[in-house]
């Protein structure tokens, strides 16, 4: 556990609410700021890499004028769609409709983001570190924000069950971003329906979509934020043996599980970029095909 207390720190600090924002009694965070910076930056870069190839192939045919409000749709869109498509079946209201702080707090940051007048593109050396940020902003979304909406709710049979708990964290987290694609949002185009990125060939395969579950559970796991979890923490530690006799097994506790999911992604996203943005993971295999096609063909009598 010590090595996950610089960790646990860095958490610690990126949560304290900050100025100018407690002046008016507003518990906005360093962590809310620069993940909402990161979120409406990387949307313009989307916007913008789309419209290059569709110029390039297309020309400018049917492109449509961009607009502030459209660009202020797609962030709370993506913010806040699978919390929209969630909530209803949890029967709890949604945050959007009970404060508007946070959509208001978005969208300038998105007219901020959008008067700038150029972004760079994505390159590898900007997006590696980034993409540590991302473990850190993700995790607390999946293990801060996501599990209370189950394990809080009023109803039992929801707040107990780890079915909802995980079916929650993979809707809410990607919710948003299906709907942009499904709805085209970021396209150059006028909005129409298209088949989002999720459902298409191996569209199940991205990461952000099973890590969301994943994390959620390990979290769940972790400090048995459901009687199931509780449960099977026991048995996995019998079962590796680790179980000592007579004593129950103590859950972690929530800023050190935190910890270690935010490892966890953060690892998981730089090898993402790292895939990405650079051949490393394809050299053994060129390597070895290169290796093949100069090696001469032995005759055969």
């Amino acid at each position: 556990m010590t090595l996950l207390s610089p960790v646990v720190s860095v958490f610690s600090y990126a949560l304290e609410p900050i100025a100018p924002f407690t002046w008016f009694g507003l518990r906005i965070s360093t962590l809310d700021v620069v993940a909402a910076f990161r979120l409406c930056l990387v949307l313009r870069q989307i916007r913008e890499d789309l419209y290059r190839k569709h110029v390039k192939i297309h020309g400018h045919t049917s492109v449509e004028a961009r607009s502030f409000i459209r660009s202020a749709s797609t962030v709370l869109t993506v913010v806040f769609g699978g919390e929209a498509l969630t909530c209803p079946y949890l029967m709890i209201p949604p945050s959007f409709m009970v404060s508007g702080i946070v959509p208001m707090f978005y969208t300038v940051i998105q007219a901020i983001v959008d008067t700038v007048p150029s972004v760079p593109e994505m390159f590898f050396a900007m997006e590696l570190p980034l993409s540590v940020f991302d473990g850190f902003s993700r995790t607390f979304l999946l293990c801060d924000l996501i599990p209370p909406m189950v394990t809080m709710n009023p109803s039992p049979i929801i707040s107990a069950s780890p079915w909802t708990l995980l079916v929650t964290s993979l809707v809410t987290a990607n919710g948003g971003f299906f709907l942009t694609n499904l709805l085209s949002f970021m396209n150059p185009t006028p909005l129409a329906l298209q088949t989002p990125p999720e459902l298409q060939a191996y569209g199940w395969t991205t990461a952000d979509l099973w890590c969301a579950p994943l994390v959620t559970g390990i979290y769940a796991l972790l400090t048995h934020a459901q009687p199931f979890w509780a449960e099977s923490h026991a048995l996995l530690t019998e079962l590796i043996g680790m179980n000592v006799q007579g004593k129950p097994v103590e859950p972690v506790d929530a800023e050190t599980a935190r910890a270690f999911c935010a490892l966890l992604l953060a690892c998981l996203f730089s090898g993402r970029t790292v895939k990405n943005f650079t051949n490393y993971f394809d050299r053994p295999v060129k390597a070895i095909q290169g290796k093949l096609k100069q090696e001469p063909k032995l005759k055969t009598q």
